[in-house]
C-alpha cells in the first residue's frame, strides 16, 4: 500500500511540475558577498534620491571586483547608465555608450542572459531611434525569460513608445500586481495613465509610489501635470512646489505659473531652466512651451532635441503634453523625420503576451 501511495504521490508531483511550473527556474551563481552587494545596488536604485544612481553604480562595481563575470551586475550598471542618460545626468550619448558596453559584456558572459537583451532594446528605442531593433531585442528577452517583471516593464515601455497605450497599461498593471513594492513600477504606471488622459489613476499611482518611497523624484511632477489637465492650477502649483527633483520642479512651476496667469513668474523660471539645463533638456523645454501655446518656440526646441538626440523624443507617440500644438502643420512632418509617424509605428511588429 505504501509503495502504491509513493508512486501516486510521485506521479502527482511530476504532473504539477508540468502544469504549474513549466521548466524549473535557474539562478545565476556568484559569490555570496557579490550577491549581497547586487541586492543593495538594486534597492538603492529603486529608492532613487540625490546621488542614488551613483551610489548604486559604486555597489555594482564592488560586486564586479569580487566576481568580474557576474552578468547581473553588468546589466544593473547598464540600467543605471540608461537612467542617468535619460534624466540628463551627464551627456546622453556617453551614458548610452556605457550602457551598451555593459549589456554586451553581460552577453559575452552568458549569451542567453535575458535582461541584457531587454536593456539593449531600451537603448535602441531611446538612443538609436530604432524601434524595430528594439522590438527584436525585447522579444528575445521575453522568449528567454517570459515571467521576469523587469523585462515585462521594459516591454510595456516599448509599447508606449509605439503608441499602443492600452496594451502598455495592461502590461504595467500586471507588473504592478506582481511587484507591488517597487516605486519605479508605480511611477511608470502613473506616466502611462497620464499619457492616456486617465488623470485620477495617474495621481493614485503616484501616491502609491510616494507611500513606498516618500522621496520619489518625479511623483509630484506627474501629480502636478495631471492636476493642470484637470484644470486645478492652484493644486498643481502646490504639487510642483513639493517635487524633489529640481529640474522637474522648475519645469512644473513654469507650467503652473502660466496656468495661473502669473506670466512674469513663469517667464522667470523658464529662463532659469533654459540657462541651467539647455539642449540636454530640449524635449522637456519644448513641451513646456507647447503648454504655453508658444508653437514657434516649441518647434525650435523640438529641432534642438532632434539635434541633441534627446531620449525624450521616444515618447512623441503619446503626445498629450504637446496637445496645444498637435494641429500645427509642422507636427506630422516632424514625426515622419524621426520615424514616429503613425504609419511608421504601425509597420513595426511587436507582440507581448501576458504570462499565464
Amino acid at each position: 500500500i505504501f509503495a502504491i501511495q509513493d508512486e501516486i504521490a510521485a506521479d502527482v508531483v511530476e504532473q504539477l511540475k508540468v502544469t504549474l511550473l513549466s521548466e524549473a527556474p535557474t539562478v545565476e551563481e556568484t559569490d555570496a558577498e557579490a550577491y549581497d552587494l547586487f541586492l543593495q545596488a538594486r534597492q538603492v536604485r529603486r529608492q532613487g534620491g540625490e546621488g542614488g544612481l551613483e551610489r548604486s553604480n559604486g555597489l555594482y562595481r564592488q560586486a564586479l571586483e569580487i566576481d568580474p563575470d557576474y552578468a547581473g551586475a553588468w546589466v544593473g550598471l547598464a540600467i543605471n547608465y540608461v537612467h542617468q542618460a535619460g534624466f540628463g545626468l551627464g551627456l546622453a550619448d556617453d551614458g548610452y555608450r556605457l550602457a551598451r558596453e555593459a549589456a554586451n559584456r553581460a552577453l559575452t558572459i552568458d549569451q542567453d542572459f535575458a535582461p541584457a537583451y531587454a536593456v539593449l532594446g531600451q537603448i535602441a528605442a531611446d538612443n538609436d531611434r530604432d524601434l524595430a531593433t528594439a522590438a527584436r531585442y525585447t522579444e528575445r528577452a521575453l522568449e528567454l525569460d517570459p515571467n521576469n517583471t523587469d523585462i515585462l516593464h521594459l516591454a510595456a515601455g516599448l509599447l508606449e513608445k509605439l503608441g499602443r497605450l492600452d496594451e502598455s497599461i495592461a502590461l504595467k498593471e500586471y507588473v504592478a500586481a506582481r511587484d507591488p513594492v517597487n516605486p519605479g513600477v508605480q511611477l511608470g504606471l502613473a506616466a502611462a495613465y497620464l499619457y492616456a488622459d486617465r488623470m485620477d489613476e495617474a495621481i493614485a499611482s503616484c501616491r502609491t509610489a510616494q507611500h513606498l518611497n516618500p522621496g520619489s523624484g518625479g511623483a509630484n511632477f506627474i501629480i502636478g501635470v495631471a492636476l493642470l489637465w484637470k484644470n486645478q492650477p492652484e493644486e498643481a502649483l502646490a504639487a510642483m512646489q513639493k517635487e524633489t527633483y529640481e529640474p522637474f520642479r522648475e519645469l512644473g512651476l513654469t507650467m503652473a505659473y502660466h496656468a495661473l496667469g502669473r506670466a512674469s513668474e513663469s517667464d522667470s523660471v523658464l529662463a532659469k531652466v533654459i540657462e541651467e539645463l539647455g539642449p540636454e533638456w530640449a524635449y522637456n523645454i519644448a513641451y513646456v512651451l507647447a503648454f504655453r501655446s508658444e508653437a514657434d518656440r516649441a518647434f525650435q526646441w523640438l529641432d534642438k532635441a532632434v539635434q541633441a538626440n534627446d531620449p525624450g523624443l521616444s515618447l512623441l507617440a503619446v503626445p498629450i503634453q504637446f496637445a496645444n500644438i498637435l494641429d500645427d502643420p509642422r507636427w506630422l512632418p516632424l514625426l515622419d523625420r524621426i520615424g514616429k509617424a503613425p504609419e511608421q509605428l504601425a509597420a513595426i511588429e511587436f507582440e507581448v503576451r501576458l504570462p499565464q
